[in-house]
């Protein structure tokens, strides 16, 4: 087997081998890696060093030293971790190649090179899905708060569905909230979306994008991480994962974020990575605007307003597509159709939707109305009933006013469903 998922836990270590089990020690982030790589030369060399045993801690901390007043050098505590990976290379490389990942390092062919021009690349990508995803010719990130307002998550979806049409490939963290909006929209338009997470893959965070997560990859899409698929997310790796958010894209769309919001962080990264950065503004009392309208503020002149979806597309120089153009019409001898057809039954409308987007829609059609209710009856996780109900609300098949929910469109004339006995 051969190709960037390939992984060799013998004797002959490849470069990449050697990257995937420095990357797997907690404390080892990528600044301190490259430092390592720059005075000893490559991934394999540093594990070398390594396995002399505690006699190389010294030699790892030193090699891990900045340059004078520029950080700290890497703990010591790290570097007998190092030392002890070293000594379990072959169970942490095997653990990898059975997760079932595609790993690529900084410097292969599949690495995307969007990602590996910004200041502190990943040295190594955990991709789980179509790895091809993340080097779409356009790319595009959107994210926002994990407690938006409906017309935040609605503004997310019509963005992320526009986009899509458009050819664009949609970046976001599948965080709950503005992200897992944006990655469903992607989905219903069956786009093509990469979800970066914070953590491993075996710790996907939050659980409950879990199916998000797997239509994401069954869609050609891909979910990537520069972790291990054993680590577990914390406070740190979420700052980290936004500047592989904001890398992959060649712009940054934040839809709403509170004063304090990690979306923040992400355009902040856009504008040091040279990328385009869009805010969406909101009106000046309003909590989940307050981030945008300050960075909008504070960044005048590097960050722009999105003033519509239309005027977005103009913005990022990308051409709406044209509407098919019907074939003229031309005399024919069948009847006309009925002037009142039968509408389609509820069924044949849902029929092939994902498990968790139908059983929203039954529970809608069988009249809970609030996302509380949705989930009580459902058994749900709140991520997935609102995943589901954006789906929905995309295909014109339910309506949100005032946080209650009611079938719209088509499937508000359809003819009526059998209501599963669960919601009786």
């Amino acid at each position: 087997m051969t190709g960037p998922a390939t992984l060799n836990a013998g004797a002959e270590m490849s470069e990449r081998d050697a990257l995937a089990v420095l990357v797997a020690v907690e404390g080892v982030g990528p600044i301190a890696l490259a430092r390592m790589l720059g005075r000893l030369g490559s991934a394999r060399q540093i594990l070398e060093v390594a396995q002399r045993g505690a006699a190389a801690i010294p030699a790892l901390i030193a090699a891990s030293a900045p340059e004078a007043g520029d950080g700290r050098s890497m703990p010591g505590a790290v570097a007998a971790a190092l030392v002890s990976a070293a000594d379990a290379a072959p169970a942490i490389l095997a653990d990898i190649r059975d997760s079932g990942l595609t790993v690529i390092a900084l410097g292969e062919p599949g690495y995307p090179p969007r990602l590996a021009a910004i200041a502190t690349p990943p040295h190594v990508l955990f991709v789980h899905g179509n790895a091809a995803a993340l080097l779409g010719t356009r790319s595009l990130a959107i994210v926002g708060t994990r407690r938006p307002t409906i017309g935040g998550r609605m503004t997310a979806s019509r963005i992320a569905a526009a986009l899509s049409r458009a050819g664009a490939t949609i970046v976001s963290g599948l965080a709950v909230g503005i992200d897992g909006a944006a990655h469903a929209a992607v989905v219903a338009e069956g786009g093509s979306t990469v979800a970066v997470i914070a953590g491993g893959h075996r710790h996907l965070f939050p659980s409950g994008h879990r199916a998000l997560a797997d239509a994401i990859v069954a869609g050609g899409g891909a979910v990537v991480s520069e972790h291990p698929p054993g680590s577990q997310p914390n406070r740190g790796t979420f700052p980290r994962r936004n500047r592989i958010i904001s890398g992959l894209a060649d712009a940054v769309i934040v839809v709403e974020a509170g004063a304090r919001s990690g979306a923040l962080t992400t355009a902040a990264w856009a504008l040091e990575q040279g990328r385009g950065c869009y805010l969406v503004p909101g009106a000046i009392d309003a909590p989940m605007s307050a981030g945008c309208l300050a960075f909008l503020r504070e960044c005048a002149g590097e960050a722009r307003i999105v003033a519509g979806v239309p005027q977005l597309l103009e913005d990022l120089g990308i051409a709406v597509p044209e509407p098919r153009r019907q074939p003229s019409a031309r005399p024919s001898t069948t009847p006309p159709p009925s002037a009142h057809p039968e509408p389609p039954s509820a069924d044949a409308l849902l029929n092939g939707l994902p498990p968790a987007t139908r059983r929203t829609a039954d529970a809608v059609l069988a009249g809970f109305a609030t996302a509380d209710e949705l989930v009580a009856v459902t058994d749900l996780p709140i991520a997935a009933v609102l995943s589901a109900l954006t789906v929905l609300e995309i295909r014109g098949l339910v309506a949100g006013t005032y946080g209650r929910y009611h079938p719209a469109g088509s499937l508000m004339r359809a003819g009526p469903a059998k209501v599963p006995d669960r919601l009786r």
